[in-house]
This record gives C-alpha cells, structure tokens and sequence, in this order.
C-alpha cells in the first residue's frame, strides 16, 4: 500500500539508492560539517534549480538523507498527486524540491522533529518555490494544479489544504 502512494519517478530513485540502505547500517550519525554541505546545496538548488551542479548536489543530498540514521523525513508525495503525471522533464526537479525542502526544515528546526504537518507544508511550499523558478525559464510549463497551489499560498489557505491532503493521504 505504501509503495502505492508512491510516484514511479521516487519509487525509481528509491530502487537505485537501495544498495546505501545497506551502507547506512555502518555509518554513524551524520556529522556538523555534511549538515552544512546538505544546507549549502539545498541552497544552492533551490537560488537554480536547472544549474550545472544541481543534479549532482540534490542527488549528493538525497544519497545523505538515506545513509544516515538521525535524519528523519516524512516524505508523502501523494499530496501533490494531481501533479502531471506525463512531466518527465519537471516532475523530478518538483519531487526532489518537496525532498529538499523537508530536509533542509529537519535540519534546521531539530526542535520540531515529529511535526509532519509542518514538514509536509514546507515541502508543498518549496515546490512552488521551484515551480515558480522553473516557469521563469519555461512559461509554457504551466501546470493548472501547481497554479491552483499558488493562489491557495497567495489567499492564505495553502496550510488548510495541506493539511486536510495529509490527513487523507499520509499514514504516519
């Protein structure tokens, strides 16, 4: 059922990063200085989320998350299911931008560890962050669903929605 709310595109990149699975039983906790480097290419990803090092720093990113055992995340795609599901050529930069979000507010707010909702809402709202950056440099990309989202953030019910999706959605 899990593996089911899950998109093809993270179910893909879970596959290829499961051989880490392994690797992360011997490692220790992740140390201040890969904290400092996951924040630096978050950073880095979400000022240009095209740029030349971006794949390889969100991949870095995501290869950290997975190997070490005292970053925790939350992750349920499944709230932005209405995504389009034909994307091939934004749907990973979006997904990785909700990944990415989430990470770098696990890193920077230890003291909210186990707030989901907050989680989730910081990873809906980097996705339009992204979003937004990527129409700059494609406006015909628009997508009607993520549109809709920005007009809920603008309005201010962008959390209302969030959190009635993850209510439905994400089993915790």
């Amino acid at each position: 059922m899990f593996v089911r709310r899950l998109s093809p595109a993270l179910v893909g990149c879970a596959l290829l990063l499961a051989p880490l699975v392994a690797i992360a039983a011997d490692r220790g906790p992740s140390t201040p200085e890969e904290r400092k480097q996951a924040l630096e290419y978050i950073q880095d990803f979400e000022s240009n989320p095209l740029g030349p090092n971006a794949m390889k720093e969100r991949e870095w990113v995501i290869r950290w998350v997975i190997e070490v055992p005292d970053i925790h995340l939350h992750f349920c795609s499944t709230i932005l299911d209405k995504l389009n599901k034909g994307d091939k050529k934004d749907g990973p930069t979006l997904l990785a931008a909700m990944m990415l979000s989430q990470t770098e507010f696990v890193l920077k707010h230890p003291e909210k560890q186990g707030d989901h909702l907050a989680e989730y809402r910081t990873g809906v709202e980097g996705v339009l962050r992204i979003y937004e950056l990527l129409l700059t440099a494609n406006p015909k990309d628009r997508q009607p669903y993520l549109d809709d989202l920005i007009q809920r953030r603008e309005a201010g019910t962008l959390a209302p929605f969030v959190k009635q999706r993850a209510e439905a959605e994400c089993k915790n």
